[in-house]
């Protein structure tokens, strides 16, 4: 009779112990708002878990990428449209210097002006960006246009290698000068250079504009043609970043649905619980104090 009066002690003691653990996991839960305190709880939900929390820490990178990429883009924008009032101001003295009616000194002042519009496109190409590289630089990191001895040009045929903002996608934030800068075959800052040249001539020959504006006209269209396909890559970075921002949405959703606590729920499990283990208890007590246990004692 011991051995029952024992075993009587051990299989209370082992039931209020497994109550008292689920009532203190549930106040865990309820205080944490978190479900599961261990992947033992789980392993399924915890995998799960882990992979969501690996696709934010990915879609973070992505965002900061696309952010990277919409300043880019619009730092690009800003300097074609700098770029195109320029040209646009070349065109002006173009078709004032042809009129035939300014003297000698007057030409040759827009000449100086516009030799000095050449250096001033080729420092819009170069500026740079927050990351560091010149605007319509190279993709080595090099600067976009490089003066040379004779006072002409190079420019940078390669882009800066795109900006991943998603699985297996990438946006390219920029362009070459030599894709900004080459209309028809032809380098604009060289067409533009020949025009400056041109009218500072002492032998000046009207002649020698006679496709200036053409030139110029194409460069202008070049450049809006490249403003044009930049700003469509902006609008699909925003609508990316969009993307993003509802993925996360949804993905903190599940995260939640998976994890969270259902508050209503565990407060009346726990009322259940602590009911049970009183009664538990309160039996234990009852049923221990029977003269019959003592009397087996």
């Amino acid at each position: 009779m011991q051995i029952a009066t024992s075993l009587f002690y051990d299989r209370s003691a082992k039931a209020m112990n497994a109550l008292s653990k689920q009532a203190d996991a549930l106040q865990t839960q309820i205080s944490s708002g978190i479900k599961f305190t261990a992947p033992s709880s789980d392993s399924a939900a915890y995998q799960r878990l882990a992979g969501l929390a690996r696709d934010a820490v990915d879609d973070k990178a992505y965002a900061a990428n696309l952010t990277t990429a919409a300043s880019v883009l619009k730092q690009s924008d800003t300097t074609l449209s700098a770029i195109t009032a320029q040209l646009q101001r070349v065109s002006e003295l173009t078709v004032q210097a042809r009129n035939g009616t300014l003297s000698g000194d007057a030409r040759k002042a827009i000449g100086v002006e516009i030799a000095g519009i050449v250096d001033t496109i080729a420092s819009l190409a170069n500026v740079k960006d927050l990351r560091g590289q010149p605007i319509f630089g190279g993709a080595d990191g090099g600067p976009a246009a490089v003066k040379q001895a004779d006072g002409s040009y190079a420019l940078a045929a390669t882009s800066v290698s795109p900006i991943p903002v998603g699985d297996g996608a990438s946006v390219q934030a920029n362009e070459s000068a030599s894709r900004v800068l080459r209309a028809d075959g032809k380098d604009t800052l060289a067409v533009l250079s020949a025009i400056a040249t041109a009218l500072q001539a002492e032998s000046y020959d009207p002649a020698s504009l006679d496709t200036a504006l053409d030139d110029l006209s194409a460069a202008s269209e070049q450049v809006s043609s490249i403003q044009a396909s930049l700003g469509a890559r902006a609008s699909r970075v925003d609508l990316e970043t969009a993307r993003l921002k509802d993925v996360a949405v949804d993905r903190e959703d599940t995260r939640q649905s998976i994890e969270g606590t259902d508050i209503t729920t565990a407060i009346t499990e726990l009322q259940k619980t602590m009911t049970i283990l009183s009664a538990t208890q309160a039996s234990f007590s009852k049923l221990s104090a029977l003269s019959l246990f003592d009397y087996l004692r």
